[in-house]
């Protein structure tokens, strides 16, 4: 799907289609991006957010609209507005940069300022190790931050809130691989105190079953 020369070229990837199972419940969630450009600029569209099954609600949701420009071998700077459908219906600019850092870790790190000046950031790590040409085991991070209280969002300031997880996928074809995985989640700080008030689960950890697909 590269792009070649002045030519333009477009990709969709859902890299994660998965229910989280846990002692609170099971959540669907989705990541997922598409672009459409060449080499150098290109139009990237972001969503992600979690759904509950058991409540049948959206418990976050947001897209992003982005664009994309090249600034080194496998690395983009990436610049445009996010929208959070859920929670509270916010709007933020959107600044950060997408690549390959060294020994092949995949890295997406964005900050995020609202309209109401709240500013944020978000920093996601994953690792592709293969087993066999169709077994695959992908450690991945997510860390974000934020540089104030935000307690209509129920997020402190400093570190809010870490994932670490890993999956195991097997490709049946390149674009459809189900995998399955386990994941972590913490929150730290005023963010653990605001969860906690509302009867939240500020550490738990996830049985993980998805599929990662595209075209």
């Amino acid at each position: 799907q590269a792009a070649n020369g002045a030519q333009n070229n477009f990709m969709v990837l859902a890299d994660r289609l998965e229910i989280q199972s846990g002692d609170a419940g099971d959540v669907f969630v989705w990541d997922a991006q598409g672009w459409y450009g060449g080499d150098i600029n290109k139009l990237s569209i972001k969503t992600e957010g979690e759904f509950s099954l058991d409540q049948s609600a959206f418990e976050d949701a947001n897209i992003q609209a982005l664009w994309s420009r090249a600034i080194a071998p496998f690395w983009d700077v990436q610049a445009g507005i996010r929208y959070d459908l859920e929670p509270k219906g916010r709007t933020y600019a959107a600044l950060g940069v997408q690549g390959l850092a060294p020994y092949w870790f995949e890295v997406d790190a964005t900050a995020f300022l609202s309209t109401d000046g709240d500013l944020s950031a978000r920093i996601e790590a994953e690792y592709e190790l293969r087993f066999t040409q169709r077994l695959v085991f992908q450690p991945r991070t997510e860390i974000e931050f934020s540089a104030q209280d935000i307690p209509e969002l129920s997020i402190g300031s400093g570190l809010t809130r870490l994932s670490i997880g890993a999956r195991l996928r097997y490709e049946i074809k390149r674009e459809f691989a189900p995998y399955v995985g386990v994941e972590w989640q913490g929150s730290f700080g005023q963010t653990q105190n605001y969860i906690q008030a509302m009867g939240g689960d500020t550490d738990k950890t996830l049985i993980i079953f998805g599929l990662r697909t595209w075209f």
